[in-house]
């Protein structure tokens, strides 16, 4: 038989990916989410009956246990870029992880664990802390466990460039954060799925850390010069010192308890204030055989939708550009 590869956290931007990169090397995914119902597309990402959707709350070891039975292999891309309520950043990237590696551990699985460029247990960031907690966490439990490490991934749906693109749509100015000046190394979200599903699948991979980068560095103005490009705005830059940013972060926070996400939050500027680029320590893509994808091949196939005349979902709903 196949490997049933069981996924938490599978059909989010990242996890739709991956469990499609997995489907199409022949493995068996089981997705583990909170509401099934809201999955359904999930099964749609391989042949009849390869996906299959379960329920499942990483806070709820006996959910957790049930969702990894018969696994060969556990994926957690469980995450949380900012906290509320009950879901804090302990609870998510630590707790919740150790839980996993333990049910994988328990039923003799292969385990991958997605972290973040950047994770680093002295951090300033909370994020980035427990990030390099939950990687603790993990290897404590199972030592061969994978760690990923990806900078910032885009691709359609994701969750940073199609943010300043719908900004520059409605706003006159788009904020410059410490200058701009922060480096940052995207990587398409392909070549992440591509990546995981490797060192999930292959066991050679077993017990490494992978550094995952696309091949451009940018600074963070330079991501701002080719988001209006790709959308034919033409936007000033409002510069906006980090202790100023970290203040709109700090009065942004209380929006974290409505439907509407908060924008920037002070732990996001804390993360801001540090590079964002591989090491160069650890393997990367090519080290798993895959040639990543340039910034700017991607970004004209989703950011068109923003530029003039055309149409982009706000957090509204439908807006006219």
């Amino acid at each position: 038989m196949p490997d049933l590869v069981t996924v938490f956290g599978g059909s989010g931007f990242i996890g739709a990916q991956i469990v499609r990169a997995l489907a199409r090397r022949g493995a068996r995914i089981r997705v583990a989410v909170r509401q099934p119902h809201l999955a359904h597309a999930m099964r749609l990402m391989g042949d009849v009956g390869q996906v299959e959707v379960v329920q499942a709350n990483v806070r709820d070891p006996g959910s957790v246990a049930r969702a990894t039975d018969g696994s060969d292999a556990v994926v957690n891309l469980v995450g949380l870029l900012f906290e509320t309520g009950r879901q804090t950043f302990q609870a998510v990237h630590v707790d919740a992880a150790r839980t996993l590696a333990e049910a994988a551990s328990a039923v003799g699985a292969r385990m991958v664990q997605m972290s973040a460029l950047g994770a680093d247990p002295v951090s300033a960031s909370r994020y980035a802390r427990t990030k390099a907690g939950g990687e603790a966490a993990v290897r404590e439990v199972l030592p061969s466990a994978v760690i990923l490490r990806p900078s910032i991934v885009f691709g359609p749906g994701d969750d940073f460039f199609n943010k300043f693109a719908e900004m520059a749509v409605v706003s006159p100015f788009l904020p410059l954060i410490g200058g701009g000046r922060t480096r940052f190394q995207p990587v398409f979200v392909g070549d992440v799925a591509r990546a995981a599903a490797a060192v999930t699948l292959e066991s050679q991979h077993a017990g490494r850390t992978f550094e995952l980068g696309g091949p451009g560095v940018f600074t963070f103005r330079e991501i701002l010069d080719l988001i209006q490009k790709e959308t034919g705005r033409r936007r000033l830059y409002a510069p906006l010192p980090f202790s100023v940013a970290s203040l709109v972060g700090t009065l942004c926070t209380p929006l974290a308890l409505t439907p509407m996400a908060p924008p920037l939050t002070a732990d996001q500027v804390e993360l801001l204030k540090v590079d964002n680029v591989v090491s160069g320590q650890f393997p990367g893509l090519a080290d798993l055989g895959v040639a990543p994808e340039t910034v700017e091949a991607i970004l004209p196939t989703y950011l068109y939708r923003f530029r003039k005349g055309g149409q982009f979902a706000g957090a509204s709903g439908g807006i006219a550009a």
